[in-house]
């Protein structure tokens, strides 16, 4: 079965988190029209005109796993090389998002390309792309100073979809709920 860069499995914070996120993006994230705030879990992903195929297995293995807190107090970065930097906020209690990822994963295991990084799948939520070490380090301690942690439950995630268009906003297509 095929995967597209069109659709991805995330765990979206709730819209009354986003505020402080949202203010950073808008600072620093090209892609902030384009993506909600999130923690992805696989991408690419399924085209959404196959949802129909999967949607009962990840609702059976969602209605499994506990849902959990997630708390986001600090920035990290990823390097790209020749100075380009994303910046992102590191979710602690990572051991419970790492699970359900895996989980997740044994239903579409081809769908494994966030687990071919260096260091396998690391759960972030991205802030934006920031160029030349000097402020990337700058722009983190700023940001680190005034970060005050936010914390929230996690009792869903989502199947996200957007058109082919390059400039295509991803939306909310599936919804599954994890057991409380």
């Amino acid at each position: 079965m095929s995967k597209v860069y069109t659709s991805a499995v995330v765990i979206i914070p709730p819209k009354e988190k986003w505020k402080p996120i949202q203010e950073i993006r808008l600072k620093y994230d090209r892609n902030v029209d384009r993506w909600m705030p999130h923690i992805t879990l696989l991408y690419p992903f399924r085209p959404k005109s196959s949802y129909y195929k999967i949607e009962d297995k990840f609702s059976e293995i969602c209605s499994q796993i506990n849902s959990f807190k997630l708390l986001l107090k600090s920035f990290k970065f990823y390097n790209h090389g020749h100075q380009n930097y994303t910046i992102w906020l590191e979710p602690e209690l990572n051991e419970s998002i790492i699970t359900l990822q895996a989980e997740i994963l044994k239903l579409v295991p081809d769908c494994n390309d966030v687990n071919k990084h260096k260091k396998g799948f690391t759960p972030h939520l991205s802030v934006g792309q920031i160029k030349g070490k000097e402020k990337l380090f700058k722009v983190i301690n700023e940001l680190q100073s005034s970060w005050i942690q936010l914390e929230f439950l996690v009792n869903d995630i989502f199947f996200i979809a957007r058109e082919k268009s390059r400039i295509a906003k991803f939306e909310i297509e599936k919804q599954f709920p994890l057991s409380n």
